[in-house]
């Protein structure tokens, strides 16, 4: 066997050890994923509304908010438009948050969903006065149509539990 060859099967035995290690990683990865328990949160007003989804749901160090509309605590939406709704959704968020035992300063993830686009500087406006400047969470903005309740936007986020 000459030197080339014998690099070369160097080589290929230095692929096959790097591929076991990422298959093992990968492996390890999805057991940890995959064991972990899923929480559903619900205040009894929740459960009470018979909402078909959860308000919250925790997997691991992660909450998934449901998406918020600007409903007041008797479930009827807030009237005054889209910055009333839009600043009664991001309250909604905040208490549930403060519920679970975080704060709106864990979000990392918020998807801003809008009846009418047009909509979007005013929203913007009130949004952007319940977040700190330097804790602003990604965010994705898009229209959509036949929001609950007739609401002008539907707010969902992302946030990691307190430490």
């Amino acid at each position: 066997m000459n030197k080339n060859e014998q690099k070369l099967i160097k080589n290929e035995q230095k692929s096959l050890k790097i591929k076991n290690m990422c298959f093992l990683v990968l492996i390890l990865a999805a057991n940890f994923l995959f064991s972990q328990e899923i929480e559903r949160i619900n205040s009894t007003e929740h459960l009470s509304k018979n909402y078909p989804f959860s308000e919250a749901t925790i997997i691991g160090n992660v909450i998934y908010l449901s998406g918020e509309i600007g409903t007041l605590p008797n479930g009827k939406l807030i009237e005054g438009g889209i910055t009333a709704q839009t600043k009664q959704a991001l309250t909604n968020i905040k208490n549930t948050l403060e519920e679970i035992g975080s704060s709106i300063d864990n979000v990392f993830k918020c998807t801003c969903m809008l009846s009418d686009i047009n909509d979007y500087g005013e929203m913007n406006k009130e949004y952007i006065k319940h977040f700190k400047r330097d804790k602003m969470p990604s965010r994705s903005t898009f229209a959509a149509s036949g929001l609950a309740l007739n609401a002008k936007l539907e707010i969902e986020c992302i946030a990691i539990k307190n430490k």
